[in-house]
């Protein structure tokens, strides 16, 4: 199976690394936002980052013009139509996930694939209601994308074979280093990262040691790039409070289940990064640890 045309549904984060990275290799690439104003959000921070990587010698400045030159924005999904794959980058949420792939399989043609960059839920639930199983795909990419080499690709019980080739080969093509997962809640990063994640905050809670020396516990004790509570404020309070609780559902299992702190953190608005507050507070010249 060949691609050409990559469509990537969602403009957020995820779904603009993803464009950039596939039109750096060479794919042309429509994205889609649900509105004008996510749209243009979206396209603006694909821009800073690929000009970023540009400036810091990454790629050439023709690289950058070039993989521009193959990105095209949109709001109507209806421009997927002569996509070879379509890669899903929208929120964690199951219904709309399915409802997006339901549009998606009157759109595209007969041998469309469809992939998600979903980070917990699993291929054949999202696919569950499809007649088209055999079509679908995990692809889980990492932030932030131009940075992180591993994807996660994932085969369903329905993924038929070649599919499965095509899409693993696709990240090859990206300059990615893939691995084959199981569908299975979390997949393999995920299943071992969130408990290791919430047993930081159960340190914290029960008063093992502060923020900082949990961080710098891990950091220089065990080689990590960054402590948990620095990683836990990149990725997002909120984001690993939903995941969490996804794979809580699924597998019945304490080393799942949001501690109280986490929890209370969310319902407060202290995100990680993006909100200014997490762990750490972002709104002085230098991250400093947050009163909790």
């Amino acid at each position: 199976m060949k691609i050409s045309k990559v469509g990537v549904a969602g403009c957020g984060i995820m779904g603009s690394g993803i464009a950039q990275v596939a039109a750096l290799a060479g794919y042309d690439v429509v994205v889609r936002e649900v509105n004008k104003t996510l749209l243009d959000i979206g396209l603006d921070k694909l821009k800073k980052s690929l000009s970023k990587a540009a400036d810091k010698e990454k790629i050439s400045q023709q690289d950058m013009e070039d993989a521009l030159g193959r990105i095209h924005g949109t709001i109507n999904l209806e421009e997927f139509s002569d996509c070879d794959l379509v890669i899903e980058a929208i929120v964690e949420d199951l219904d709309a996930k399915q409802e997006l792939f339901t549009s998606l399989e009157e759109i595209c043609p007969k041998n469309t694939i469809f992939a998600s960059n979903t980070s917990s839920l699993t291929i054949s639930k999202i696919a569950a209601s499809s007649a088209k199983k055999g079509r679908y795909v995990g692809l889980h990419f990492f932030n932030p994308v131009m940075q992180m080499p591993l994807v996660e690709v994932v085969k369903s019980a329905a993924t038929d074979e070649k599919v499965f080739d095509t899409a693993f080969h696709f990240a090859e093509s990206l300059g990615k280093k893939p691995i084959t997962c199981k569908d299975e809640t979390g997949f393999v990063v995920n299943r071992l990262l969130v408990p290791y994640l919430l047993d930081a905050i159960r340190a914290l809670e029960t008063g093992v040691a502060s923020i900082t020396d949990i961080d710098k516990g891990m950091h220089l004790g065990a080689g990590h790039p960054m402590g948990p509570f620095t990683l836990l404020d990149y990725v997002g309070l909120d984001t690993t409070y939903h995941i969490a609780n996804i794979m809580f559902e699924e597998f019945g299992e304490e080393r799942f289940s949001p501690p109280n702190l986490l929890k209370k953190m969310v319902e407060n608005g202290m995100y990680g990064k993006k909100s200014g507050r997490g762990f750490y507070d972002y709104t002085g010249e230098k991250p400093v640890p947050a009163e909790l």
